[in-house]
């Protein structure tokens, strides 16, 4: 950075989107007290997260590594890489898979007070 700019301000969307990584329309948000909830997530190596499924927008941005997000009903798959950012779908089962690198990821959850941020399908455990 030079001297002449090294006190100006910068910004870069990220993701701008109303529709989930599937394609999924986001109708509306949660009625209720709001609660915007940020995460931090570590996913190691060849692993994978329980199926589940989110009742409200949450985006994720991808610090390290990559992850893939698989829907459950229709196999679909997508993966996304450090510096990328994806909407989840909501009240939609899916679940996330690492291969070679582990994945670090912030999720922000806009949420209400009182509301799980992720449900495990029946039988799954808990994503965290």
């Amino acid at each position: 950075m030079s001297a002449d700019n090294e006190h100006e301000n910068s910004a870069e969307t990220l993701l701008q989107s109303g529709q989930a990584w599937n394609g999924q329309h986001i109708e509306h948000y949660p009625a209720g007290k709001p609660e915007i909830t940020v995460m931090k997530m570590t996913i190691p190596a060849h692993s994978e997260l329980p199926w589940h499924t989110h009742p409200m927008p949450n985006t994720a941005y991808i610090l390290s590594g990559s992850l893939t997000i698989e829907d459950k009903a229709s196999g679909e798959t997508k993966t996304f890489n450090a510096g990328e950012a994806f909407n989840e779908s909501i009240d939609i089962a899916h679940r996330g898979f690492t291969t070679d690198q582990r994945a670090e990821l912030i999720i922000f959850y806009a949420g209400v007070e009182g509301m799980e941020l992720s449900i495990p399908l029946p039988g799954e455990e808990a994503e965290y």
